[in-house]
This record gives structure tokens, sequence and C-alpha cells, in this order.
């Protein structure tokens, strides 16, 4: 079948971009693609970052314009499997990537954009995101970090939590309330937030793992320009919006995530003795089939944005965080004991697969968005 004219040659980018890991990835840098991203790993991908971006693979589906190559689709999906095929470690910016460039992109001024987006793309400022807070997780609008006018400057008092790389981070696209008499969805304001600003304290927390990959954020009358704002005064809601879909979206496209460790537990000698069990082989059918099924959600993902954006999104992540958490369970279930020892991946994975029903929006939050604009079903 030939192709039709302007349609973009999928095999010839694939191939592109194979040619370009063979010559480029090193088994160091593949290596670190398994490991938490702090100290040495932080490092090493830092630098492998910015020979993505000089190669023009950081970010394939941004603008030309920007720096990406507005791949298509199934360009899209060809350098996600790619990727994964060789184990390559993506941007070291993953928020901000894939999150917080398409806000600056549409809510951003010209100034904004020619700031932030490359020294986003290549890694060379760390950004995070300052969303939730100690009693404002999943519910955004509860927020209560406030920001109060004082001529051309804010001064934000105030706690947020789970920031990824929050400690490591250079910049923060930060929500907070700008107006207490509003309904609390209208009063929120987005800045984009320079995390060397007097009055910003980061703090690392340690996860279930052992690792340091969030902190939490505490402001104390930190003065933040106006210029830093993003989108209209009182207009955070939809930047947030925005980048909440995006987030939610990009969660679909784990399932490559999903099918590498689940041929890395079946490459696993250590199962062979569970596989032999008629109860687990079915719950290993169902996980091998639920990740399967996980390609044809990011297709629809990655075609329609609009149903991304909204209640597909939703379902993605409740398809990810599902089958995530079984294989990590079905994992140790095969295995046995000895997955548990204190160096075993799996033993690790067990906990960290514990975020999964959290992060990117909780499983109660997003079967209400399903439940309302799917089903029919009242609020």
């Amino acid at each position: 079948m030939e192709r039709s004219q302007g349609e973009p040659d999928v095999d010839a980018f694939r191939a592109e971009l194979r040619a370009w890991l063979s010559e480029h990835l090193t088994p160091e840098v593949a290596a670190v693609g398994d490991r938490h991203l702090e100290g040495d790993s932080l490092k090493v991908v830092r630098a492998w970052n910015r020979t993505l971006a000089d190669g023009g693979w950081a970010a394939p589906a941004w603008p030309v314009e920007h720096g990406g190559r507005d791949a298509g689709v199934d360009e899209q999906l060809a350098y996600l499997e790619e990727m994964s095929r060789v184990r390559a470690p993506g941007p070291v910016n993953v928020i901000g990537v894939s999150n917080i460039a398409p806000a600056i992109m549409r809510f951003g001024t010209p100034e904004q954009q020619a700031r932030f987006l490359q020294p986003m793309l290549r890694g060379d400022e760390i950004w995070s995101q300052g969303m939730s807070e100690p009693d404002a997780g999943s519910d955004l609008a509860s927020l209560r970090t406030a920001a109060v006018e004082e001529g051309d400057h804010f001064v934000i008092n105030g706690q947020k939590t789970w920031n990824s790389l929050g400690h490591y981070a250079d910049w923060c696209q930060l929500y907070v309330r700008t107006d207490p008499s509003a309904k609390k969805h209208a009063g929120i304001t987005c800045f984009l937030v320079d995390m060397r600003t007097p009055g910003i304290e980061a703090r690392p927390i340690t996860t279930i793992t052992g690792d340091h990959t969030f902190a939490e954020l505490f402001f104390t009358n930190a003065r933040v320009p106006r210029s830093a704002m993003l989108g209209p005064l009182h207009g955070g809601w939809g930047v947030a919006m925005t980048t909440l879909s995006y987030e939610r979206a990009g969660v679909a496209r784990l399932h490559l995530s999903l099918a590498r460790r689940l041929d890395d537990l079946l490459a696993d000698p250590r199962t062979r003795a569970g596989r032999k069990d008629p109860v687990l082989r079915e719950r290993l059918a169902r996980v091998y089939a639920s990740v399967r099924c996980m390609r044809y959600l990011t297709e629809r993902s990655l075609s329609d944005p609009a149903a991304a954006a909204g209640a597909g999104g939703s379902l993605a992540k409740l398809s990810w965080a599902h089958c995530d958490q079984e294989l990590g369970n079905l994992a140790v279930d095969l295995i046995g004991l000895d997955a548990l020892g204190a160096e075993d991946y799996w033993a690790d994975n067990l906990l960290a697969v514990r975020q999964a029903s959290i992060a990117g929006g909780t499983t109660e939050i997003n079967k209400n968005i399903v439940g309302e604009h799917v089903l029919g079903l009242p609020r």
C-alpha cells in the first residue's frame, strides 16, 4: 500500500531513530534508565538529555520551532517503542517536557517561551510542579498556599508536597491562591517560579523504597515578579487542567514500561516453578492481556488529544495503575521469597508500585471522571 502524499514515512522515522540510538546510546546510559534519578544517575541522564536534544530526539512531538519534529501519532508510537526496546532514558524533565511545556506553549508569552522551553528541553534546567499540598492532593482546588499582590510582585506563603525532583529543581510551575474570596476554582493563579528565590526551602522526602526523588517545598514571604505569571490572574485553574490533561494522557504511554517489565519477569529463571501453578498462570495471562490492551488506549490517547485530555486519559490511568500493581504482586508470588531480598529488583518494585493508584490523579478521582463523563452518572 502506497503512502498518500504528505503522509509521514514512519518506517524511515523509525530507521533514523534506530540508527541514531545505535551510534549514541551507551551501556552506561541504558543501565541508568532503571535506577532512581539522583546523584550520579541524575548526572548521567542530564548529559544524555543534552545528547537527545542535540540530535532532535528529546521531544519529537514538540513543534519544530521549539526543537521538536512535529511527530504524528504513528511516529510518536515508533519513538516510544524504539526508546523502550533499547532501554534508552527519555529527558530528565519528564514532567516539564510532557506536562509543563504544553501549558507554556499555550499560555506563555513569547518571552516566557523563548526563556524556558529550550533549557527545559536540554535538561539544563530541571522543573518541578507545585500542585499538591498536605491538605490538597487530588482536590487541587482546595489549595491554600497564598500569593498577595504588592505592586509588581506577589508575596507567597504556604507549603507544597510530593514535588518530583523538587530539591534538584531550578524552576517550579506553582499554583497559588490569589483571590480567597472567589469560588475555590476561580481564585487560583499559576506562576513560573525561580527556586533560588529567597524564602523558598526544598526538603527531600524519603519514600518507602528509600529514594529521595520527591521533596516538600516551603514558601515564607517569597517575592515573585508579576512577569512570572503563566496565564491570566486568577486563571490558574485553566492552566492546571491543561497540565493535568497531558499528565493523565502521558500515563497511557507507560504500557511499554509494563511490557518490558513483564518480559523481564518471564525471562527470570526463578519464575519457572511458579508458572506451573494454574492459578498463577491465569493471573499471568490476565496481566499479559491487560498490558496488550494498554497499547490500544495509548494509540487512542495519541490520535485523539481531546479524548486523552478528558475521560480517555482517566481510563488509561486507571488501567495502568491496576496493571502496574498486579504485575508487582504477581512477580513476588511467582518467584517466591527470593524476590524479597534486600537488593532484589522485584522487592523494590513491589514497594514502588503502591504509588500507581495515587500519582497523576487518584483511582477514586479518575473513577468519578469516568462515571460522570463516560457513564453519565450524577455527580
